[in-house]
């Protein structure tokens, strides 16, 4: 009997301190130098070493938008507190580096709320109403907004913390004194904010550079703040996505000698062969004794494939003209010959939307679309970008909100603010080429992930563009206008392609869904940057996602009896015969009536248009892109062009 009462009191001391035991919400810094790439959350145990099993910290959002419900939840399984009860979760760039690394910019400035519910992460999907059902503990703050008296009703608080206080909200932050108040005062993350509690030795490392190219070495060294009191042996790790162990040699695993503060290990990366694109090694701590922090840790080192490989082909600010060959299966668009206005657009339409053939994608897919229909052709491992004509490494990538500079994300060349078209959840998966969504003409939702509309561009300069009509916007100053041409044949394509969107002459409201100008002045960037090889490429590479290509790409005239010069008259496709290629010559349109356009890339010199019994009719000189104006008889004739590489003889048929 007395052994049971022995048992039974043990159970109940047990119960009664595992529901004592309280973690309270220690530090939090929601607003930091830049662009918030130093936040954190510190929690407190009562206890040292406890573990968080069966907590779970919620984020909410007290903006009109917010509506005071969830928008992060963080479940705390499988997390300790350390030997002064701190467990942290921050951004990776705060010293030391947190229990759990929050994405940059995650803790939103407020009025807003941070909480601890008994629980689990599935009590709390993305929505979910503030509550004090389960509430542990909860800190509503601010960086100088008004009280939310809704929020603070709803998680049974009464006061509401101004990380701005003292006016420096982005370099102080808001702390729990040990009377259950807070005070804002400079960042504390790890330690407690009293500054009493066990000392932690912080160990972190350094390397020379960021960014190395394959057979490169470098040196990694591990320091810690205090000369360590014994031997202290640990590991670290270097793989990250594709980089593993194949791609180094050197030592992992390190020791940091009784009395020293310091060790260095020499990593060799491999030369091979392979282009596997460039790569990122991520220097990742193992595990460490619990009287040691981690300074930093995921720190990220950019190697550089020197296998990339260059394309037979150029840029556009260096364009090509006969180097790519069309994919375009035989007979493809057969179906547009003898049709004018209307039923041609119509045909067009039944092609390029065709729900039986045409498959949409979805918008992460087109990361790995672009990654290869904007490939540049001087480096494989970049992209080339719209706007600015430059080369950018494809693991610049945008991948989260805050600072675009020196990214290059996916430009809507039609914006989507004024196409009425955006994504919804399942665009933020991809899924492969294999993998895709049935579209028809009215599917205008996959406008916005239709990757003949959309680019590789800066970051900065995707901004600078907006939503704004081309024309109004026509690029950075400097640059060539490279990429205007290939823009208005993207428009051209999307206006065609779904219903309810159009383009128009002048500037229509910014407000005006569906409208995008200006029609006139794309008109002319198409006729005077015409498609080369590398938007051929691209039309090409699309293709093998989409089931579909930019017609105006392939029939560089066909515009021209949509909104230009042949609006409204028949379109005749051109025969093999009739549209002339040779080395880097184009004529059409062929049949021509008014306008004949003569492309000779790189080459300068004249045209002569004969009859067939070899009377010259008319001179001109060419160079580049020449448009002649016609106003010869209806008949077949004879064009001469002379350039530096010599003579060729074209046939032309005037309607």
């Amino acid at each position: 009997m007395r052994t049971y009462q022995i048992i039974l009191s043990a159970c109940l001391a047990i119960a009664t301190y595992t529901t004592q035991a309280q973690i309270v919400i220690n530090e939090l810094d929601s607003d930091t130098p830049s662009t918030d790439t130093m936040e954190f959350i510190e929690l407190k145990s009562d206890t040292p070493e406890m573990s968080l099993d069966g907590f779970v910290l919620v984020l909410f959002n007290g903006s009109t938008s917010g509506n005071d419900s969830s928008y992060f939840t963080l479940d705390l399984d499988g997390f300790t507190t350390d030997i002064n009860g701190i467990f942290l979760i921050s951004n990776n760039d705060v010293s030391p580096v947190g229990g759990f690394i929050l994405f940059d910019s995650t803790i939103q400035n407020g009025a807003d709320a941070v909480a601890i519910y008994q629980g689990n992460a599935s009590d709390f999907p993305d929505g979910t109403l503030a509550t004090t059902t389960n509430l542990v503990d909860a800190l509503a703050h601010d960086t100088n907004d008004a009280d939310d008296t809704v929020l603070l009703g709803l998680l049974g608080l009464t006061e509401q913390i101004n990380e701005g206080e003292n006016g420096n909200q982005t370099t102080e932050s808001i702390q729990l004194d040990n009377d259950g108040t807070y005070f804002v005062a400079t960042p504390t993350p790890g330690v407690l904010n009293d500054g009493s509690g066990q000392f932690i030795n912080g160990i972190g490392f350094t390397t020379s550079n960021d960014q190395y190219t394959e057979g490169d070495s470098f040196d990694i060294v591990f320091s810690t703040v205090e000369e360590v009191t014994e031997e202290l042996t640990f590991e670290f790790s270097l793989s990250n996505g594709s980089f593993n162990t194949s791609d180094y040699t050197g030592a992992t695993t390190i020791t940091i000698p009784n009395g020293s503060n310091t060790a260095t290990t020499t990593i060799q990366l491999v030369d091979d062969s392979d282009d596997e694109g460039d790569e990122v090694l991520q220097i990742t701590f193992g595990e460490l004794p619990d009287t040691f922090s981690r300074l930093n840790d995921n720190n990220q080192i950019r190697v550089i494939d020197n296998d990339f490989t260059v394309a037979a082909w150029g840029t556009p600010l260096n364009p090509t003209f006969d180097q790519v060959e069309s994919t375009q299966p035989e007979g493809y668009y057969d179906t547009l010959d003898g049709l004018a206005g209307d039923e041609l657009v119509q045909a067009i339409q039944d092609i390029i939307a065709n729900p039986d053939v045409v498959r949409a994608q979805t918008y992460a897919d087109v990361i790995d679309i672009i990654n290869e229909a904007d490939q540049s052709p001087l480096n494989s491992n970049q992209v080339w970008l719209v706007y600015t004509e430059q080369q950018r490494a494809k693991l610049d990538f945008q991948t989260s909100g805050g600072s675009n500079v020196g990214l290059w994300n996916r430009e809507h060349t039609y914006p989507r603010s004024r196409g009425g078209f955006d994504d919804i959840d399942i665009d933020e998966i991809a899924d492969g080429i294999d993998v895709f969504i049935t579209t028809e003409a009215d599917s205008l939702r996959h406008a916005n992930s239709d990757a003949h509309g959309l680019r590789a561009a800066d970051g900065p300069e995707n901004s600078n563009r907006g939503n704004s009509d081309y024309g109004e916007y026509s690029g950075p100053e400097n640059t060539q206008g490279s990429w205007q041409g290939d823009v208005a044949r993207g428009i051209f394509f999307l206006t065609i392609r779904y219903n309810g969107l159009e383009v128009v002459s002048g500037n229509p409201p910014n407000s005006t869904v569906g409208e995008l100008g200006d029609l006139d002045i794309l008109l002319d960037w198409y006729r005077n940057d015409p498609p080369d090889d590398y938007e051929l490429n691209r039309n090409n590479v699309v293709y093998t996602w989409q089931f579909n290509r930019n017609p105006f790409i392939d029939l560089p005239d066909l515009a021209e009896f949509i909104w230009g010069e042949n609006a409204g008259e028949v379109y005749n496709l051109p025969l093999s015969t009739e549209t002339f290629t040779t080395s880097n010559i184009r004529m059409y349109p062929n049949p021509a009536k008014e306008i004949l356009t003569l492309e000779t890339p790189n080459l300068s010199g004249e045209a002569s248009i004969y009859t067939l019994v070899g009377q010259k009719v008319l001179t001109t000189s060419i160079h580049h892109t020449t448009r002649i104006p016609l106003t010869l008889s209806t008949g077949i004739y004879l064009v001469q062009v002379t350039t530096q590489e010599g003579i060729e003889t074209l046939r032309l048929v005037i309607e």
